[in-house]
């Protein structure tokens, strides 16, 4: 596949506290295979040695980026403030405790240009706080706006998109299940896309709250899928219903 230099990559990093993984997590990007990235990070008012590590990487490759915010504000506010100094024509996400294999970007580029799709997205694998891979969630194939608001199963890790074709979309600036709501504005744009049975990325699963993210996550479905669907009250619980009883099924 030919690419040129406009073909740059912005990969979106909100960064809290992430002493502990954010070095292996911008160590995964620059492993790429896809060189023609950068990665803006927007640290939400870190309190430990965070900024201080992020600021070693930047001094040895100038790609990476650095943003702070004045306030503690979330990490959907992080990422609009680096989707807002983007400027790639490919949108992408990696969170500071997650990681990429290293061919992600290159097969994922390969797919959306050989496909004509603007959006996409990959299976995963799931590793614990020692890098210990605890399972795997694999995404169905083609995913469509009726299929989104029965189950979200883009893992913000794995997504990518096209601005050239859709424009620069940003986050719903709210604590909970920002990346499902920027998924709804743009299958809103789309109304379906397809992606990749490959496991491109690690997600990381922090034992200790697991339950209470699970709470978490079923009450910001809820809100986001309520604002964002365009759908009527009925119809929004009756998609909600079908997401808590798929939720006991993703991973396996």
């Amino acid at each position: 596949m030919l690419y040129t230099h406009q073909d740059l990559v912005s990969i979106i990093m909100p960064s809290y506290n992430s002493e502990k993984y954010i070095s292996s997590s911008i160590q995964s990007i620059i492993m790429q295979t896809f060189q023609n990235w950068e990665l803006i990070i927007t640290d939400d008012c870190s309190l430990d040695s965070t900024l201080t590590i992020i600021k070693k990487f930047m001094s040895i490759d100038n790609r990476i980026k650095m943003h702070v915010l004045v306030n503690n504000s979330g990490s959907g506010v992080a990422r609009n403030n680096s989707i807002k100094f983007a400027k790639g024509r490919y949108i992408a996400f990696c969170d500071s405790d997650d990681m990429w294999v290293s061919n992600k970007l290159q097969f994922q580029l390969d797919f959306l240009k050989s496909n004509d799709l603007s959006f996409t997205y990959s299976s995963y694998s799931i590793i614990n706080g020692d890098n210990v891979r605890v399972g795997e969630f694999i995404v169905p194939k083609k995913i469509s706006f009726n299929s989104l608001l029965k189950s979200c199963d883009i893992g913000c890790l794995t997504a990518i998109y096209d601005s050239k074709k859709i424009g620069k979309i940003f986050m719903p600036e709210t604590r909970l299940r920002q990346d499902y709501g920027l998924w709804l504005k743009i299958f809103s744009k789309i109304d379906y896309t397809e992606g990749q049975l490959e496991t491109l990325a690690l997600y990381r699963v922090h034992e200790n709250s697991i339950s209470k993210n699970k709470i978490k996550a079923a009450i910001g479905h809820w809100t986001t899928m309520s604002k964002f669907s365009n759908k009527s009250n009925i119809i929004n619980i009756f998609y909600f219903f079908i997401y808590v009883f798929k939720g006991f099924k993703k991973l396996r």
